[in-house]
């Protein structure tokens, strides 16, 4: 990158030169995430106005380090070692829901919860993200990673998103793109690390707001009975053959429901779910990920995919 500094230390002192009082540094990231384990990122940017994007870009042009926009943290799993970078909170500029039943479309900040959104759509009449009451994260993360369940996902609803790329010149450039351009795949996406998520536009189905909250309901009840509670990031890998072979099923299969290593565990609740323990170590969840996936493939050959964000390991994986 043109400008990077390649003492880490010399970096974080331009980039928080660039940023001034938008930054702070040391600060913890881990417990912001749904493990609460993890450590800390060099800076830390909570972005007020969107011209603030610009100083964010051109400190990371300036001084190399990478950008970590962080959430609801419900798909993110930070080492212990933390995050040796500039992590970002947008939410003060991106919390805001917009619905038009007329032309069923919904506009909503990269910050809103997914279980709100689901909620305020169904009580507007319209149909088709009822699925979302489930995820704890935010539209952000829901648009990046693609996220889904109980047999939908951002893909069938999304019509367009606004980024932010702090890769793109003049910094930051702001940009609406439309949902094809997205590359959302099962639980993915095309965008790059760059690109900061600041609002999404859903385009839904006319609905009966009664039938709708019902649905609700039923999804809640479901996920309280069939997954655990507690310090964990949802599902950890991705199935490998959608709605034909599952994560859980292979885990489970090969013996590894309850195995355990130091402050990290299987869920004895559901095989695809790992546990942190209160005060624990986000480098043993990531052991107990290794160990699980080396078993499953050992036994039957399916190599199993992350479908959280690792940040700050070693093998960046």
């Amino acid at each position: 990158m043109s400008g990077a500094v390649a003492d880490r230390t010399d970096a974080v002192a331009v980039a928080e030169e660039v940023l001034g009082d938008l930054a702070d540094r040391d600060v913890p990231i881990g417990p912001m995430t749904t493990y609460r384990v993890g450590g800390s990122a060099d800076l830390f940017v909570r972005i007020g106005r969107r011209e603030d994007l610009a100083a964010l870009a051109e400190a990371h042009r300036r001084s190399g380090l990478p950008v970590l926009v962080v959430g609801r943290g419900s798909n993110l799993l930070v080492s212990d070692a933390g995050f040796r970078g500039i992590a970002v909170s947008v939410a003060a500029i991106a919390d805001t829901i917009e619905i038009d039943v007329p032309a069923r479309s919904v506009l909503a900040g990269a910050a809103v919860f997914l279980p709100v959104l689901a909620r305020r759509v169904a009580a507007a009449g319209l149909t088709g993200f009822e699925w979302a009451v489930g995820v704890p994260g935010s539209i952000g993360g829901a648009v990046r990673m693609n996220a889904g369940g109980h047999g939908s996902d951002m893909a069938a609803c999304l019509r367009e998103v606004t980024i932010a790329d702090v890769d793109a010149e003049p910094g930051a450039t702001i940009r609406v793109l439309p949902a094809a351009a997205v590359g959302l795949r099962f639980r993915g996406s095309a965008l790059p690390p760059s690109a900061i998520v600041l609002d999404a536009r859903l385009e839904l189905a006319p609905g009966d707001r009664e039938r709708s909250e019902r649905e609700i309901a039923e999804i809640v009840a479901w996920r309280r009975a069939n997954q655990p509670g507690g310090q964990n990031a949802g599902s950890v890998f991705v199935n490998p053959v959608p709605g034909e072979v599952s994560a859980g099923e292979l885990i489970d299969a090969a013996g590894l429901r309850g195995r355990r290593v130091g402050s990290a565990c299987v869920s004895e609740k559901h095989a695809n779910f790992i546990q942190a323990d209160e005060g624990g170590s986000a480098d043993d969840v990531r052991d107990l990920m290794r160990i699980v996936a080396g078993e499953v493939e050992r036994r039957s050959g399916y190599a199993l995919r992350s479908e959280i964000r690792l940040v700050g390991f070693e093998d960046g994986r």
